[in-house]
């Protein structure tokens, strides 16, 4: 058990509570007014260690700034693009904000207060993604034993809208294919595999198995502020990818002359293909140039390229699981939560199967009068003949 003892000040007689860590060291908290309240909040001591809630309160008045040092040196299991995305997170929007301040300060309602001013003027996906990296801070700070409550628990966040996604029919991929000179052969290529762009930039000649048309998609090329780098693909797993047999030709031209580990796919200069640099260069005045001569041309991104290869998959009548393992989907759930707009088309179908497989059996209910019914009592009566 701890003690309360009293100490002469200038200010008159204060008391301190001498207590026990969990760990059996010896600490101490001065400058109670009362014996009151030093009692008071020894007793609390006592009941917080008993129920295992007990803080270290030095450990608790750490900056939010000096907890993010440690929590983003704690990442290793990331890619270098994610925690590239989580230091400009916290740079951007929640050191100036948070920094400062010390972690048991921070209360629910300020949170939502500036998960609401956020909202005001940036994307919902982009608060969201502020929203974890601060959660996931906090989440740390309680697993840490600094904090006992997470004030990001129950913070609601601005509903999503729904944007149009950008999908290309066979004619338009052709077209826009067309207009990039030079590179027809890698937009269809993303159009009609579902290539990420990274993925498409590392790919290397000893990738492309031309005997069965398959890619090997092993590794991928990430813009990391500036600095590529090679790493494992988005969900981490190697895997497959069929391309259609028109495109065998071009890439055979592509990886002729070139050794095996050489990349299949370069820039004008020879460089590694950067998304950036061909998107201002090649993708958005090609796009242009369509949209003047033909106004009903879609916008479209580079990675409108990868929706549209599940679109074309899918109208092909490609299933779920097929369009999960093109596209490198962690689950067919996955697959279905971002393309369900594209499986409607299924259900106009449904209703039409299930009339032909139970037209020989429920259907006949509907299709013929059932034996003593009212309308096969009026189909057995005889017609009446005027005279």
């Amino acid at each position: 058990m701890g003690s309360v003892e009293a100490y002469e000040t200038a200010r008159g007689r204060r008391y301190r509570v001498r207590y026990r860590r969990p760990d059996r060291t010896q600490t101490t908290k001065r400058g109670f007014t009362t014996k009151r309240e030093a009692d008071s909040y020894l007793a609390t001591v006592e009941v917080s260690k008993m129920r295992g809630e007990w803080l270290d309160p030095s450990r608790s008045k750490v900056s939010v700034a000096d907890v993010a040092a440690e929590w983003v040196a704690g990442q290793v299991q990331i890619k270098p693009s994610t925690l590239s995305g989580y230091r400009y997170t916290l740079d951007r929007h929640i050191l100036p904000t948070w920094g400062s301040r010390r972690l048991v300060e921070i209360g629910h309602g300020e949170v939502q207060a500036w998960i609401t001013t956020l909202a005001d003027g940036l994307a919902p996906s982009t608060v969201r993604q502020i929203y974890f990296v601060l959660a996931a801070l906090m989440k740390y700070s309680v697993k840490d034993g600094r904090i006992n409550r997470d004030p990001t628990d129950g913070v609601q966040m601005p509903r999503k809208r729904a944007t149009d996604r950008g999908y290309l029919s066979h004619d338009q991929v052709a077209a826009l294919a067309h207009e990039c000179d030079g590179q027809a052969d890698l937009i269809a290529l993303l159009a009609y595999t579902g290539l990420r762009w990274g993925e498409m930039a590392a790919l290397k000649v000893s990738s492309v198995d031309f005997a069965r048309r398959r890619i090997d998609v092993r590794e991928a090329l990430t813009d990391v502020r500036g600095t590529l780098v090679r790493g494992t693909p988005k969900t981490h797993e190697r895997r497959s990818v069929p391309f259609p047999a028109f495109l065998e030709a071009p890439l055979r031209e592509r990886a002729a002359g070139k050794r095996p580990d050489e990349p299949l796919f370069v820039s004008s200069r020879g460089l590694e293909m950067r998304n950036g640099n061909f998107r201002k260069r090649v993708f958005l005045p090609a796009l242009k140039r369509l949209q003047e001569r033909d106004t009903s041309f879609p916008t479209v991104t580079v990675h409108d390229l990868r929706h549209t290869a599940a679109s074309l998959a899918i109208s092909a009548g490609a299933n779920v699981k097929a369009v999960q393992r093109m596209l490198g989907h962690a689950s067919a759930a996955m697959t279905l939560d971002v393309y369900a707009d594209l499986f409607d088309d299924d259900l106009d179908h449904v209703a039409g199967r299930l009339d032909m497989a139970a037209s020989e059996g429920v259907a006949k209910m509907w299709s013929s009068p059932a034996p003593g019914s009212a309308a096969a009592e009026t189909e057995k009566a005889p017609i009446p003949v005027e005279a």
